[in-house]
């Protein structure tokens, strides 16, 4: 069973994340994506279950997980 974030976790990450705000990808635990390290976004929006939805620069809308993979702002 999945571990996903608290009530208070989400509200962090949403005032943490607000749309528009550019983010760098630190580590994503995805061994089927095309983003690596390094990668840049810009968010769209955090969801209730943790998703920080991002529209990377190459093109992917992947989100990047709570608790799973690390982002940093820029």
């Amino acid at each position: 069973m999945a571990n996903f974030p608290s009530k208070e976790e989400v509200r962090e990450a949403k005032a943490t994340y607000p749309k528009g705000t550019r983010v760098e990808l630190i580590e994503m635990d995805d061994p089927y994506t095309k983003l690596v390290a390094g990668d840049k976004g810009t968010v769209k929006h955090v969801d209730d279950a943790g998703g920080i939805h991002i529209a990377w620069d190459k093109g992917s809308s992947l989100a990047a997980l709570l608790g799973v993979d690390r982002i940093k702002i820029i």
